[in-house]
């Protein structure tokens, strides 16, 4: 069963990413990232490294 995921923390990560892929990632957006899957994680009862997972698999690998 795939993790749920919000669309506030998909929308984040998105930031994140592109933000990456153009050489300009903030501590700022990446702070806001971690602690949106910290406590998404908390929420939903899963391990944050398996939402982290899910989260960037989604975003970064959307056809896989």
């Amino acid at each position: 069963m795939a993790i749920e995921l919000s669309d506030d923390l998909i929308k984040l990560e998105t930031k994140a990413w592109e933000e990456m892929q153009a050489g300009a990632l903030t501590t700022d957006t990446a702070a806001a990232v971690q602690a949106a899957i910290t406590e998404h994680a908390k929420v939903i009862g899963e391990d944050r490294f398996k939402v982290e997972a899910e989260l960037k698999k989604r975003v970064r690998h959307p056809d896989a």
